[in-house]
């Protein structure tokens, strides 16, 4: 199994029963923090459009909340094709096309007619984070299509609630950006006492079923 944009580890290390076999990501600081998780056999250091592996190396490939921060994504995703097998599975999830309307800020203000700094609001919270991409499942069925795969099955997930939860996130979690800054730990004690609160309000998000409509995206293609 390839992880393509594995970062420091730690979604690997909480979402699989083993260890998987590569993590590649092409930023120094995050692979350097990725051993601490022992979630993989070799860690490399490369860009997603230069996979140093061999054509058809990998049995299985997954890549999480990665893509949608690459602007130029057919190089990557033809690389992740090659050095699959063919009708090999490819794991992958983004946010999707109903991302922006669920954010709760620019929704208020185009609910009191205020349209402009709507858009605005959704074009600084993509540029904070990151993405370069919020696209349909047709979209990204044609984009893997063009990169020798074939979608088998995708789904909705995130309902608003969860969006807005993340959304609020972003700021309230500063004070532990800064402690990941300053002592190079992103939650100082943590202890059950210290999450509770957390797990409370964020549980029912995690436990929630699948909606009709979600502000991501997971999809499941294989290689052709």
């Amino acid at each position: 199994t390839l992880d393509v944009g594995c970062g420091d580890g730690h979604f690997a290390s909480v979402a699989f029963s083993r260890r998987l076999q590569v993590g590649v990501d092409p930023w120094r600081v995050s692979l350097r923090e990725a051993p601490a998780y022992h979630a993989y056999d070799l860690l490399v250091q490369a860009a997603g459009a230069r996979l140093p592996f061999a054509d058809g190396h990998f049995a299985s490939a997954v890549s999480n909340s990665v893509l949608e921060h690459i602007p130029d994504l057919d190089p990557v995703l033809a690389e992740a094709a090659r050095v699959l097998r063919p009708d090999a599975p490819f794991y992958l999830c983004s946010p999707s096309d109903h991302f922006l309307e669920f954010l709760s800020i620019s929704g208020a203000a185009r609910k009191i007619g205020l349209p402009g700094p709507a858009r605005a609001y959704e074009t600084f919270f993509n540029r904070i984070s990151r993405h370069a991409h919020c696209d349909s499942p047709a979209a990204w069925g044609e984009r893997l299509a063009r990169a020798g795969f074939r979608v088998e099955r995708w789904w909705y997930y995130f309902s608003p609630g969860a969006l807005r939860a993340l959304e609020w996130g972003h700021y309230l979690g500063l004070p532990a950006a800064l402690s990941k800054a300053v002592f190079g730990r992103w939650i100082l004690a943590p202890a059950r006492w210290n999450l509770s609160l957390t797990e409370r309000l964020l549980r029912r998000y995690y436990d929630e079923p699948l909606p009709e409509k979600g502000a991501y995206l997971f999809v499941v293609a294989r290689r052709n």
